[in-house]
C-alpha cells in the first residue's frame, strides 16, 4: 500500500501521477460528445492493418470472445475499445499468458512468470487484474516451480470476466457498431 510521499516506490508514484492526471482530465468540461467516450486527447488505436472481416464473421463476435481473440482485426478492435475505457489490463494479462505458454526454456519461463506476476498479479501491481484471493494464492504457489500451466486458473478467471463483462460492453460500443454497419 502506498504510504507517505517520500517513501513511495517509483511504480507507485507513477501510478499516483497517472490517476491524478486521469482525474484532472475527467473533471474538465468536455468540448464534444467524443470527449465523453474517450476522456483523453489520445485517439484510439486503429485496428491492425488487416482487412476488415466480412459482416457474417463480425456478427459472430457478439456471442464468442474466442472468435474475437482469434481474429487480428477483432483483437485490435476489442483492445482499442478496452483502452478507451481504461480497462485493457485483463486482455493484456490474457495475451501475456498465451505468450508465456509458448516459452520452452525453463530460465526464460521463470523470468517471464516473474514479469507477469509483478505486472498483473501482485497487490498494487501497475496493471493489477481483478482476481479473487483464492485464485491469487493458487497462482502464487504455482510460480514456485513455473510451468506452462502456472497461470491457467487466473487466466480462466480473467477470460470469464471478459466474456461476461467486457464482451457485452464491446458489442454495444461504437467500435463494434461501426464495424457491422
Amino acid at each position: 500500500m502506498c504510504k507517505g510521499l517520500a517513501a513511495l516506490p517509483h511504480s507507485c508514484l507513477e501510478r499516483a501521477k497517472e490517476i491524478k492526471t486521469r482525474l484532472g482530465i475527467l473533471l474538465q468540461k468536455p468540448d464534444s460528445a467524443a470527449d465523453l467516450v474517450i476522456p483523453y486527447n489520445e485517439k484510439p488505436e486503429k485496428p491492425a492493418k488487416t482487412q476488415k472481416p466480412p459482416l457474417d464473421e463480425a456478427l459472430q463476435w457478439r456471442d464468442s470472445l474466442d472468435k474475437i481473440l482469434q481474429n487480428n482485426y477483432g483483437l485490435a478492435s476489442f483492445k482499442s475499445f478496452l483502452k478507451s475505457e481504461f480497462s485493457e489490463e485483463n486482455l493484456e494479462f490474457w495475451l501475456a499468458c498465451e505468450d508465456y505458454k509458448k516459452i520452452k526454456s525453463p530460465a526464460k519461463m521463470a523470468e517471464k512468470a516473474k514479469k507477469i506476476y509483478e505486472e498483473f498479479i501482485q497487490t498494487e501491481a501497475p496493471k493489477e487484474v481483478n482476481i479473487d484471493h483464492f485464485t491469487k494464492d493458487i497462482t502464487t504457489k504455482n510460480l514456485v516451480e513455473p510451468s506452462p500451466s502456472s497461470f491457467d486458473v487466473a487466466q480462466k478467471r480473467i477470460y470469464a470476466l471478459m466474456e461476461k463483462d467486457s464482451l457485452p460492453r464491446f458489442v454495444r460500443s461504437e467500435f463494434y457498431q461501426e464495424l457491422i454497419k
